[in-house]
């Protein structure tokens, strides 16, 4: 079992990588001292439906879960459904001794994550991530939080989970637009810290399930040193996991929750990072290339659809927290492995970098 520990003094924990892990979770809980408490499971509608019976399954008779369900979609990521979860919990009986699970995608560990961080003032949460992007990015690291009309991850807590349990095989059951849309994670993971994993992801089937762990793992060790030197993201290390998002979420919030899912987003904003890049840290433009070819790879989208104007997505990014007193904190290459932050990137670079994106490759 491929184990990344993200070492973060009294609020470490393992992130476990293994096919068939959700079929003993209740063991995996009782090795790491979690099982005395009564566990709640928030999850969607679509993976309940996949996997909760599995889930709940591995748990004896005596210490059955509590299963708390929202819509798919990331509408779901929202203060409604906070208020809903916490509710239901409080009514089936939840308390401070309670113990939330995460079982889904981004969407519902960040907002089982909020629920944790807030419910009878914080309570402990495990993470079973069930898609590309939770189990390479979002399920380590503590970032919790919902999304406002005014921009996403606006509310939200740091609060780190207890114990990540990764099972490869609950890919299996993803529609091909939502596992091909989760490489866009893996390959910025490669392009800030790893330019070989950009030959490995090459060589993964795009149309089969089968993602070996050990790259699983190779992206949450990734994120887990970059977490440990910036918890905070105080020290413009963590940031850098923002390559691609600056621009990336703005074109996610300018059209309806759901219309284009994150890592096409994502995709997006790396293409213009790229440009970016170029302009302002010398990247080659043989290495912008290089990280495209990765992204067709995996048929995300690279060409902005001209439904969504410019104005609109200057107007969503600039309420993005990374931007700092007004300025611009972007995240670019010099070249494939070497990020940095910079302060030099202006509007108008971000006016031209989005409009670049409706030119065809």
């Amino acid at each position: 079992m491929p184990t990344v520990q993200v070492s973060l003094g009294d609020r470490s924990y393992p992130v476990l990588v293994e096919q068939g892990s959700l079929l003993h979770a209740y063991q995996l809980l009782t090795k790491h001292n979690l099982h005395t408490r009564r566990v709640a499971i928030i999850s969607d509608e679509t993976v309940a439906s996949h996997h909760a019976k599995s889930l709940i399954s591995s748990f004896p008779e005596n210490q059955i879960p509590t299963l708390h369900t929202v819509p798919s979609g990331e509408a779901s990521k929202s203060l409604s459904h906070t208020e809903m979860i916490c509710r239901e919990m409080i009514r089936a009986g939840h308390d401070r001794r309670s113990l939330v699970v995460a079982l889904g995608g981004g969407v519902v560990g960040d907002l089982a994550g909020f629920v944790s961080a807030i419910f009878y003032r914080g309570i402990p949460f495990v993470q079973i991530p069930t898609t590309i992007v939770s189990q390479v990015d979002s399920s380590v690291g503590g970032k919790t939080g919902v999304n406002v009309t005014e921009g996403k991850n606006l509310l939200g807590s740091f609060h780190q989970p207890k114990l990540v349990v990764i099972d490869p095989d609950t890919l299996r059951t993803l529609p091909a637009r939502e596992f091909h849309e989760g490489f866009a994670e893996a390959i910025k993971h490669a392009a800030i810290r790893d330019p070989q994993m950009l030959e490995d992801l090459l060589a993964i089937d795009p149309e089969a399930r089968d993602v070996p762990a050990e790259l699983l793992a190779r992206n949450i060790a990734i994120k887990a040193r970059i977490v440990e030197e910036d918890e905070y993201e105080t020290k413009d290390v963590r940031a850098l996991l923002n390559f691609g998002h600056t621009i990336g979420h703005g074109i996610e919030a300018s059209l309806p929750y759901g219309q284009m899912l994150h890592g096409e987003a994502i995709a997006l904003g790396i293409r213009a990072a790229l440009l970016i890049s170029e302009q302002h840290s010398n990247l080659p433009n043989s290495s912008s290339q290089k990280v495209l070819q990765a992204l067709r790879h995996f048929h995300l989208p690279l060409t902005l659809p001209d439904s969504i104007s410019t104005a609109t997505v200057m107007e969503k990014l600039s309420r993005d927290k990374k931007f700092t007193s007004g300025s611009i904190r972007f995240v670019t290459l010099s070249e494939i492995g070497r990020s940095h932050v910079i302060n030099t990137v202006t509007h108008s670079d971000l006016e031209a970098a989005i409009n670049h994106l409706r030119r065809s490759l």
